[in-house]
């Protein structure tokens, strides 16, 4: 394992199905015990101690997180952390509930942390066995810390408790290792994970899950004529920066590819010679997380083995001030021969997309997915509770929403054409990078992108305006939230976008 890496042990999940007993309960050190809101007489009489836990209950105001908090009489002293659940809870619901709950759990010394679900049909209990896990996952990554002394991960055991049957778990902790993946890069300081340390930790994580692993640096890239890409590149002080290309064959022989994966790797951003202020510079090691997420769906993928032939495309540079920095009004050409005329250098991310994107294209994949934090203007506009999202296939939306509702990682589609291209004309070059005003810089931003897909691929923008949200966001408990290796899954197994004919 690379040495940046987390080495954290997996969190061992087991399960029993049947009634909970007072017997299983002294092997777990607190419960999480999820009940239909108002729950029937019935789900209380059937659980251990269920009369003492619905008293505690009716002491609490209406709709608190936790619902109640009490202790079993058993000589473990099991201290049940319990939570209500509509039957119109929505997944993004549900999932916030759980982390709640999670984290109560977490002001205790770590144990064996127990799962029940409990009064609910057998359906809507594996859907909130598998999301209350997803937060217990989440909870239990320690992320990136240089304390002299840290915390203790809270839990290593989880247990599921009274499932009707056992449930396949397999894509719940697949997603899980992509997210905390994603995350764990995300938070980890520029001077550790620089341009040179990144590309290093995809090859290692290459060699240990058998994924193919190339990486074009400059020369290679001026050869192809990547000149938004290195334009970006230019101020940085050596040679570190890249475009690596990661593959996942499940299938050795096959040729073609099903998916690529495309990733803005913006190492530090400090906005180049159009310098940002302060406080906007502060987090910018974190403009690498679309890169981050390619990485981690890419891993989900690969652990639960489907059967798709996948690239990951990650474009590493830091975007830097300096002698060679690129400047307003320069004129570069991408590698698919159109001219960009540069405003600003603070829209870096879509220069090093449009290569990543034209070098993906011409791979010819059936789809496209590409994550990028990328505007501003986005989080003006959804905040950072949901992710923009736009697609060349206009008739994709309502799929694209639905599986944000499904993951419990919304998305909200904005349109791309024509009509905004014309804000993009330049008088000197093919388009603009971008406009003075910004207005709807999202929407000019991805309508810039698409100008560098070629063969009419199908293709899907993620602009991550909720890649960062201060008190976490659904199941994740950390700021850097990893959004899109959950909503990608969603859109592979769940709305099988792949099985799409395409014109």
């Amino acid at each position: 394992m690379h040495p940046l890496l987390n080495d954290d042990a997996d969190v061992r999940v087991t399960q029993q199905a049947g009634r909970v007993t007072l017997k299983q309960l002294e092997a777990i050190d607190q419960l999480l015990l999820i009940l239909p809101s108002p729950a029937r007489s019935q789900a209380w009489q059937s659980f251990p101690g269920g009369a003492k836990l619905r008293a505690t209950q009716k002491k609490r105001l209406p709709g608190a997180v936790p619902a109640f908090v009490s202790r079993m009489q058993n000589k473990r002293q099991t201290r049940v952390i319990g939570g209500q659940l509509k039957s119109n809870a929505t997944a993004f619901e549900q999932l916030t509930m759980a982390r709640k709950l999670v984290a109560a759990a977490g002001d205790e010394k770590p144990g064996t942390l127990g799962i029940c679900v409990h009064g609910f049909s057998p359906e809507d209990q594996a859907a909130v066995s598998k999301r209350a896990l997803a937060a217990a996952l989440a909870a239990a990554h320690r992320m990136p810390s240089y304390k002299q002394r840290n915390r203790p991960a809270p839990f290593r055991n989880v247990r599921l408790l009274g499932l009707t049957s056992k449930l396949d778990l397999d894509r719940t902790i697949a997603e899980a290792h992509g997210n905390n993946l994603a995350r764990w890069l995300t938070s980890m300081p520029p001077n550790m994970l620089d341009a040179e340390n990144y590309a290093d930790v995809a090859r290692a994580l290459a060699k240990e899950h058998g994924w193919q692993f190339t990486r074009m640096r400059t020369k290679e890239l001026e050869k192809v004529g990547a000149g938004a890409f290195l334009a970006v590149a230019q101020g940085n002080e050596n040679d570190s920066a890249s475009i690596v290309r990661l593959r996942y064959r499940p299938d050795a022989q096959s040729s073609e590819v099903d998916l690529s994966l495309v990733g803005k790797g913006i190492i530090f951003d400090t906005g180049g010679t159009n310098l940002k202020p302060f406080k906007s510079m502060l987090d910018m090691h974190g403009d690498m997380q679309g890169s981050a997420v390619a990485l981690g769906t890419l891993l989900a993928i690969s652990r639960l083995g489907l059967p798709l032939s996948v690239d990951c495309w990650l474009a590493l540079t830091e975007n830097r001030t300096g002698p060679k920095a690129y400047k307003s009004q320069d004129v570069v050409t991408a590698a698919n021969g159109k001219t960009i005329q540069t405003i600003h250098t603070d829209a870096e991310g879509r220069m090093a997309l449009a290569d990543t994107l034209v070098l993906a294209s011409r791979e010819k994949p059936r789809l496209i997915v590409d994550y990028a934090t990328l505007t501003g203007s986005c989080v003006d506009a959804i905040t950072t509770q949901y992710s923009g999202i736009f697609t060349n296939r206009a008739d994709w939306h309502p799929r694209l929403k639905r599986a944000g509702r499904q993951s419990g990682e919304r998305v909200w589609p904005f349109p791309i054409g024509e009509e905004f291209r014309e804000s993009l004309k330049s008088p000197v070059a093919d388009l603009r990078q971008c406009t003075v005003n910004a207005h709807g810089d999202h929407i000019l931003a991805a309508t810039f992108l698409g100008e560098f897909v070629e063969d009419e691929t199908p293709w899907v923008h993620i602009d991550l305006s909720a890649s960062e949200n201060e008190s976490g966001l659904a199941h994740i408990p950390s700021k850097v939230t990893g959004f899109g290796v959950r909503y990608t899954l969603s859109l592979l197994l769940d709305e099988r976008l792949l099985e799409t004919r395409t014109e």
